[in-house]
């Protein structure tokens, strides 16, 4: 019996010390920080070129690769489905966007303008994986009045903030008004604010960047201390309209965009760019674009009203930075940031969206503003106001790129896009602090996420539902340096919204826009890691890839039987219907 005890108390001491008992690095699941930013252009970060001050952007890129060539879809919802999904917009019911239907296209397949359950998102994914999968911010993929599901029937454990596409920064007034309510210009309206599917009465006074972040910090923790890992959808609600942030961020700016007005601030913006390698060193400055006011079309008092708006919009993104850091502080002091894989992007470039506007206004949401909101200079960026920065200021923000929100141009689909992979801030990255103009899609990043969480994505089926499978690639590859691309010139994505397309092949664009959205309705070949501007035709020096592009597009067209717009339509008067 003396030996027999001896011999278990030995085996149970190896048994306690063994490696194969303890929990190995190699084991331990990935965290994962998805960061998106709202409606904020290419040119905005410091890092990207900006003369706004982003410390804590840097952080990122000098940990990880921000990439020059990442397209998003040019609006919000669109753009979320498919970073969800991988998959085409259309596929998962975001064909339509849900502010401005083409009417021919309600009821049909693929058109409801939120998410459907024709596929499975990352969400569920990592929820069948035990994570904590939280949500905080902006949902915008449906729930409630606007059709669909919230983000707790997607697999989210933990969830707050708003459904709809925006609100008020200050309090819980909704950004637009029910225009179906029939006495809508005199009133303003509340926005449903929720905390884990429970209504929720948001606190008057508290920045929407301190609130968001708070409360993930909270979700965070909590996952933390019950050793769960978790994903967590990090929606910032900046720098979208209505441009509101807190006072002591506006002022800094304001003397800069005075002195620089539009003209100057794209030049400026367009230099930086080249300058630091984000865009070729042979681009072209893009196009002058006849939608905008000039400067000096402006009286001094003007002048001074548009500066201080577009000096709050950098304040807001000035403090979407501030949150960002605040994050990574924690995450840091909790030894959590070597553990977390980290993604940023914008969902679409910048609001060029005007109410006084005669080509891309909406005359009834100006007036609902005026009657409901105070539109003095000392107003602006409070919780009583209502501005956007319009066209010319989202045309001077893109830099060296054309168009903005809602167009298929550069400056409405290629945005800041930045991957710090999981161990990236500890050891010797060998990527850390690389620029890349490698040509990636949207949809390539939950393909991107899962793969270094190591979830295998189930393809077209899931718990017995047959299910749409993704068409996004995983960039690990490139990522990890076995690769020097995310797609080859075969794995070419298309993307189709208000009847304007376009299809990527390698670096080469196929575009068509419309001429009810300022286009000539024609289709044209553009190189646009060379000419970012999108101002050096191709299709008569290459007809054979112009030819073969087309022909892809058009059956891909046909393959998801996409409605066909009138080429006079405007998807902005119809923003009200």
């Amino acid at each position: 019996m003396k030996y027999i005890s001896i011999l278990l108390m030995l085996m149970i001491t190896f048994s306690c010390s063994s490696p194969s008992n303890e929990k190995k690095e190699a084991d331990v699941k990935p965290n994962v920080l998805l960061l998106i930013g709202d409606d904020i252009a290419f040119g905005d970060l410091g890092i990207y070129g900006s003369e706004i001050n982003t410390p804590n952007f840097n952080r990122l890129a000098e940990s990880g690769v921000r990439f020059t060539n990442f397209h998003a879809s040019p609006v919000c919802s669109v753009t979320r489905s498919m970073l969800m999904t991988g998959c085409n917009n259309i596929e998962i019911g975001l064909g339509s966007f849900d502010y401005s239907f083409y009417p021919a296209s309600k009821g049909k397949p693929g058109y409801e303008g939120y998410l459907t359950e024709n596929a499975v998102t990352m969400s569920q994914l990592f929820n069948d994986e035990g994570y904590e999968v939280i949500k905080v911010g902006k949902w915008h993929l449906g729930g409630e009045e606007a059709g669909g599901y919230g983000p707790l029937h997607w697999g989210f454990t933990k969830e707050f903030g708003i459904l709809s596409g925006g609100s008020n920064h200050w309090n819980n007034l909704r950004m637009t008004p029910i225009f179906s309510d029939p006495d809508f210009m005199h009133k303003k309206f509340e926005e449903h604010w929720t905390l884990n599917g429970k209504k929720y009465d948001r606190p008057e006074g508290v920045y929407s960047g301190e609130l968001y972040t708070n409360q993930m910090l909270d979700f965070i923790k909590e996952a933390h201390q019950n050793g769960k890992p978790w994903f967590s959808w990090m929606a910032f609600t900046t720098a979208h309209f209505p441009i509101q942030a807190p006072p002591e961020l506006v002022d800094k700016h304001f003397d800069f965009y005075l002195k620089h007005g539009y003209e100057g601030l794209k030049q400026f913006r367009y230099k930086r760019l080249k300058e630091k390698g984000l865009i070729s060193h042979d681009a072209s400055p893009a196009p002058e674009n006849d939608l905008v006011k000039k400067w000096n079309q402006l009286s001094d008092d003007e002048k001074k009203y548009q500066a201080k708006v577009f000096a709050t919009y950098a304040a807001e993104i000035e403090d979407q930075d501030n949150r960002i850091g605040q994050i990574l502080d924690y995450l840091q002091s909790s030894g959590q940031l070597e553990n977390t894989m980290i993604v940023y992007l914008s969902d679409n470039g910048p609001e060029g969206m005007e109410a006084e506007n005669p080509n891309t206004g909406n005359q009834v949401f100006g007036e609902w503003i005026a009657n409901n909101y105070d539109t003095s200079f000392e107003g602006i960026g409070t919780a009583n106001s209502s501005n956007y920065i319009g066209t010319a200021w989202a045309n001077a923000a893109t830099g060296g790129l054309s168009w903005w929100k809602w167009f298929i141009g550069e400056g409405g689909v290629r945005v800041p896009m930045i991957i710090v992979p999981p161990g990236a801030t500890k050891e010797n990255y060998k990527r850390a602090g690389e620029m890349s103009n490698a040509v990636m899609s949207v949809k390539d990043l939950p393909m991107t996420i899962l793969d270094y969480a190591g979830i295998k994505h189930p393809g077209d089926t899931y718990k017995g539902k047959k299910v749409q499978a993704p068409s996004g690639i995983s960039a690990r590859a490139f990522l990890d340096g076995s690769s020097d691309i995310v797609r080859n010139d075969n794995q070419w994505y298309a993307f189709e919204l208000f009847g304007n397309a376009y299809i990527m092949k390698g670096n080469y664009k196929l575009i068509k826009v419309r001429k009810g959205m300022f286009g000539d309705g024609e289709w044209h070949l553009y190189d646009v890691v060379k000419d970012p501007s999108e101002s050096k035709p191709l299709e008569k020096e290459m007809p054979g890839r112009y030819k073969e592009m087309l022909g892809i597009y058009k059956q891909y067209e046909k393959d998801h039987q996409l409605v066909q717009v009138d080429e006079a339509w405007n998807a902005f008067k119809a923003a009200s219907d």
